[in-house]
């Protein structure tokens, strides 16, 4: 069945359940009451920062927009683009592009007028709806965008070149439309994160959607009474694909719009939010704000938080370590995936496995997993190669990109480009990505190992280890590291504590500075070799 059909079963069962709520922290920080209490005083839900909906108000909220694009002229297979910041009409929205058949489309939100401008083009969307954090982008290319026939605007002050969601929704029917769509059929196209170059057009179809479901509930066990805190952006699987699992138990989830620790803290205890998933610099500037004294744990209801993961990098082993001193009663489960095989969840730990911390795990639901040499065959155990899995997750293709996708898509398998290793008891441990390796004096060295090294320093914040070019060895290990607030340190210093490490692994050169990270918690590693190595290396690094 496709994925609509969960939400469809939802808004039957359970019509007046509450779906989704939406927190903008920065308007209640100041309230000295609880903010759900603080909502309910406001006269303008648009200015109380707490919204909700329930499933009945989604499913019809998603039929309304279904059938205005419909009326409009989209067909079964047109692509519509979404911009939007997080905020509760969006997966709305989401599904109702869905539900007409057509093929939803998120943009990253942090893209310039001429990435919005590609990437719509790549995907050869039809429609463009975007908020009004977009209107200056939008307003830059718009008149460029030859393909896209319709716009829409979701706010309030619509620009003269676009037509209001608010609107024309409002005239729409909120009734189921009639398209048929099968598990086959296109559902969305999403794209790699761009930490390698120009990003691709990632196309699953509804049964790689529903697949995710089924994945994210059976790892974490997500029911009824679960609360789910949201606070990735939805244009990317992670976050998606996570909530996933409370589309599937029709569970409730909070969208929060901010990562403050304090935020996250209390937006967990006061709506009593039980699974969190968070990004490792997320995670850090938690534990950072607890021992500095900002956030006092026993000012909190935090006992029915029963689960924290983590996923989108490596997680250094000492993160947890902290993680379980501050929080000794939580499940701690990591998720490895990609884009191309809808997200999280390919790989992941496991909760009864946190003594192997450090790896990702294992086969997640539904999946097969491989470590290969470049011809395919299968290492042995102990032994570093590629990565690949093979699933009903597994993307159809790289949009209009048949080289692309013929290079990680073979016989059923998806390279994904990282390096892995298989320890004695199967459980796999990520080396670094492939094209990330540096090859110093003819020895391959992995960045993640000297990363998690370096983290385990109580003085470093981030790290971030890239490949410099060398003319003796041909690249030497460079790390860039980002001190804690207050702390510091000298080049002699980090050297003393790298000294046992083996001699090949530590960094040649040390830089004190700021380590850059998409919203997804990737390191961009191409903009520091952009900014420390220039063009030459950049361009040997994509070649690779």
């Amino acid at each position: 069945m496709p994925i609509t059909e969960f939400l469809e079963n939802n808004a039957k069962l359970y019509p007046d359940d509450v779906a989704l709520i939406e927190i903008a922290p920065q308007m209640l920080e100041k309230a000295k009451i609880t903010w759900k209490e603080y909502a309910l005083i406001q006269p303008n839900p648009e200015e109380s920062g707490r919204k909700e909906m329930t499933w009945k108000e989604f499913n019809k909220e998603a039929n309304r927009f279904s059938n205005l694009l419909l009326s409009r002229g989209v067909k079964k297979g047109d692509k519509v683009a979404i911009l939007l910041m997080n905020c509760l009409e969006w997966l709305p929205i989401y599904f109702g592009v869905l539900k007409a058949g057509a093929i939803a489309v998120p943009l990253n939100y942090r893209y310039t007028a001429e990435e919005i401008k590609y990437c719509v083009e790549l995907a050869e969307a039809d429609v463009l709806i975007f908020g009004p954090e977009f209107i200056g982008r939008v307003e830059e290319i718009y008149d460029r965008l030859t393909r896209i026939g319709q716009m829409f605007y979701v706010g309030e002050n619509c620009p003269s070149f676009a037509d209001s969601y608010d609107k024309f929704i409002t005239y729409c029917s909120s009734k189921t439309p009639d398209i048929e769509i099968t598990d086959e059929d296109d559902g969305a196209i999403y794209f790699s994160s761009g930490t390698t170059g120009f990003p691709k057009a990632i196309l699953h179809r509804h049964k790689s959607l529903v697949h995710s479901c089924k994945v994210e509930q059976n790892h974490h066990g997500q029911t009824r009474d679960d609360t789910f805190l949201l606070i990735p952006p939805l244009y990317h699987t992670g976050a998606k694909m996570h909530w996933f699992g409370s589309l599937i138990s029709a569970s409730k989830a909070v969208l929060l719009k901010g990562i403050k620790p304090e935020w996250i803290i209390k937006a967990v205890s006061e709506e009593k939010c039980t699974i969190v998933w968070l990004l490792v610099p997320w995670a850090q500037d938690i534990l950072d704000a607890i021992d500095r004294g900002d956030i006092n744990l026993d000012h909190y209801e935090l006992s029915q938080w029963r689960l924290m993961h983590i996923g989108a990098q490596p997680v250094p082993p000492s993160l947890i370590k902290r993680w379980k001193e501050k929080f000794p009663n939580h499940q701690y489960d990591t998720n490895y995936g990609l884009s191309e095989s809808i997200g999280p969840g390919c790989v992941h730990l496991g909760v009864e496995n946190i003594h192997k911390v450090g790896a990702i795990g294992k086969a997640g639901y539904g999946w097969k997993v491989k470590i290969c040499n470049p011809d395919g065959t299968a290492v042995k155990k102990g032994e570093v190669g590629e990565l690949a899995v093979s699933g009903p997750g597994v993307m159809k293709c790289y949009f209009n990109d048949e080289k692309a996708t013929n290079e990680v898509l073979r016989d059923g398998w998806l390279y994904t480009g990282d390096m892995a290793m298989e320890d004695e008891d199967g459980f796999i441990f990520l080396v670094d990505r492939k094209k990330d390796v540096i090859i110093s004096g003819g020895e391959n060295i992995y960045p993640v190992q000297i990363e998690d090294y370096l983290r385990k320093n109580d003085k470093i914040k981030d790290v971030a280890v890239i490949g410099m070019p060398d003319g003796r060895l041909g690249e030497i290990a460079a790390a860039i590291i980002e001190l804690k607030d207050g702390m510091h340190s000298s080049e002699e210093e980090i050297n003393e504590f790298c000294r046992d490490l083996p001699k090949y692994k530590r960094p040649r050169k040390i830089i004190f500075a700021e380590v850059p990270r998409n919203p997804t918690g990737k390191i961009e590693k191409p903009k520091l070799r952009q900014k420390y190595c220039g063009e030459s290396l950049v361009a040997a690094q994509i070649k690779r």
